[in-house]
């Protein structure tokens, strides 16, 4: 059976060692929490990387955004080549949730624009735990919403062998049947080609080309070509095509299902009916007839999810299948390892997703916009989700209260394989009265310092407009400057963050995208601005994640501008001080020299 080959050209050093031998220990042990916390810059991913090469599962890594959630899939591909390492996050580059407002009567249609990108990797990730055991999927939290039926995706799945029987007719109307559209064109995701007995295919994951021939009703040849070249790229003995959509189910499963959204219907629009509210029932007899009609000519239509319990045959409440699903299970419990990364703010949203979407929805269903099913079309419960995972490891250099309560053991990682010691932090007025100096003045005053030394700079501000103004202020004063915060488009943060480190512009400024995990050596000055504003963006958590920006570069240092000074810095300037301490000690001991970390420059996706 396949396993995990790590290949790098480092050993493990520091506190790494002890690190992957307590938690190899522990899975042993089948402890079912562990904690890492490892500093910034400890190398918390080489450490379970190690770890990964012990065991013989498949792994599902959670992160707490995309950006980070990029740079752990390059990290993890990095690690193992050999292996299949895939990213699953939210297609949507945009996306507004189909809502109501009763207060002005204003309804906002669903409006949605898919990173085809995206949506091919995610297609790859499902491709792969369908078929291989030794698979690593970097996830963020939309790997706990709903995804379609896994037997479903995997039943509707061809199964193709050379020497098989089949007909030219047989094999369009499979294809047709599991939602690939023919083409006499260019071929994209989804779409198939016919030419004879010749077929090329584009699966969903549209790395390749599927090529098809068919002899006397027998299939002859099954190859793989390259999209672009058009040239064979290797031969195969059997082939699986897995459908293009995700929300998949057959035709007696949709037969049965339109029955019970009719039988729904009718109690819901007699329930409106007996109300006296003529308008919610008209409206929602309306849209779902048209539902029923498109899932009756074509067995696809718009918002389909929304039904999903009536294509799936669940029960009412019953919990949605998702990513975790797709993973192995043994003797019907999950058998797959789970990591959380930056594991404070990654538990909190798993926590939370679930009570945001019931609330929008319910006041859909009220109002005669959506079936009262539509429900459960929902993201897991956090409850559910740890139903659904087994062994789970979480990282993090400051663990959150369930992680500390729940975890069998915490297991530290203080000292950096480099010898970095945690930055040095000083404290600076907002307003300088003294020299009738603000924190803007002073920290372009710092900034055009760090940026004649060749280094960069991270400014930490409150809001996504201040990130903004800031910039442009900046970028008038002849900075090379940008900005990051959640409007800023998926993969145009991965691109930011590459040029930066690049040294397209020396200076970034962000709010809350600037925090955990980003992996940038080559900054050695992190500003954050108002720091004495308690709170949730200068929290001890907060402000610890933003300072460890800077822990990767011998040269680094953190500024803190504060009128007074808070128990949450006293807090975080109190642990920075403790990791400081050990990290010297540790030093001294081994006669180590301090390097910044040297990191070659990809891009993540």
């Amino acid at each position: 059976m396949p396993k995990f080959k790590l290949r790098f050209p480092y050993k493990p050093a520091g506190d790494q060692p002890k690190a992957i031998s307590f938690l190899l220990e522990g899975l042993r042990k089948d402890y079912r929490f562990q904690t890492l916390l490892g500093v910034t810059g400890s190398g918390k991913t080489f450490t379970i990387a190690n770890v990964l090469a012990k065991i013989n599962k498949s792994v599902l890594v959670i992160a707490p955004n995309k950006s980070l959630a990029a740079q752990l899939y390059h990290e993890y591909k990095t690690f193992f080549p050999e292996n299949s390492v895939n990213y699953f996050v939210s297609y949507y580059d945009y996306y507004q949730p189909e809502a109501y407002l009763p207060i002005t009567d204003t309804y906002i249609e669903k409006e949605a624009l898919i990173n085809e990108e995206i949506d091919k990797l995610r297609h790859r990730a499902t491709s792969a735990l369908m078929t291989k055991r030794d698979v690593i999927v970097v996830a963020s939290v939309s790997c706990i919403y709903n995804l379609g039926v896994q037997i479903n995706y995997f039943g509707a799945s061809i199964f193709l062998e050379v020497g098989k029987l089949i007909t030219r007719g047989d094999l369009i109307r499979q294809l047709v049947k599991i939602q690939f559209k023919r083409t006499n064109v260019s071929l994209k995701r989804g779409y198939f080609r016919a030419r004879g007995d010749i077929f090329e295919i584009m699966p969903a994951s549209g790395e390749v080309v599927y090529y098809i021939e068919i002899k006397e009703q027998k299939i002859k040849t099954l190859a793989l070509i390259e999209p672009i070249e058009q040239k064979i790229k290797s031969g195969l003995k059997e082939l699986i095509i897995f459908p293009p959509k995700h929300f998949i189910s057959n035709e007696p499963q949709r037969d049965k299902a339109i029955e019970e959204i009719k039988k729904e219907l009718k109690e819901r629009v007699d329930y409106f009916d007996k109300k006296g509210l003529l308008l919610e029932a008209e409206r929602l007899g309306r849209r779902t007839r048209y539902d029923i009609q498109m899932l009756k000519s074509i067995g696809y239509c718009h918002g389909i999810e929304n039904y999903s319990r009536h294509l799936s045959s669940k029960m009412t409440g019953e919990p949605p299948d998702t990513l975790l699903s797709y993973f192995s299970h043994k003797d019907g419990k999950p058998d797959f390892l789970t990591i959380i990364d930056e594991s404070h703010i990654t538990i909190p949203q798993l926590n939370g997703m679930y009570t945001g979407d019931k609330s929008r929805k319910e006041t859909l269903i009220e109002y005669g916009w959506r079936l009262p099913s539509a429900l459960d079309n929902r993201p897991l419960k956090f409850e559910e989700f740890l139903k659904r995972v087994s062994n789970v490891i979480f990282t993090s250099a400051t663990p959150g209260e369930f992680e500390k309560r729940n975890s069998k053991q915490i297991v530290e990682q203080i000292v950096r394989p480099t010898g970095i010691i945690d930055p040095p932090i000083e404290i600076r007025p907002v307003f300088d009265k003294l020299n009738n100096k603000s924190q803007v003045d002073d920290i372009i005053q710092e900034s055009s310092n760090i940026i004649q030394k060749k280094g960069r700079v991270i400014i930490n501000v409150l809001t996504k407009k201040m990130a903004e103004d800031l910039s442009g202020f900046l970028l008038k004063k002849g900075f090379k400057i940008n900005y990051l915060h959640s409007d800023v488009k998926t993969l145009e943060r991965i691109i930011i963050i590459k040029e930066f480190r690049e040294g397209k512009f020396d200076i970034l400024v962000g709010v809350n995208l600037l925090r955990e995990g980003l992996d940038l050596p080559e900054v050695t000055l992190v500003a954050i601005l108002d720091a004495d504003r308690e709170g949730f963006l200068r929290s001890e958590i907060s402000l610890i994640q933003t300072m460890g920006r800077t822990a990767r570069n011998v040269k680094g240092k953190v500024i803190l501008y504060a009128d007074l000074v808070t128990d949450s810095m006293k807090k975080a300037i109190g642990e920075a001080r403790r990791r400081r301490k050990a990290q010297i000690d540790y030093n001294k001991q081994h006669g180590i020299i301090p390097e910044t970390i040297k990191k070659k420059i990809a891009q993540f996706i």
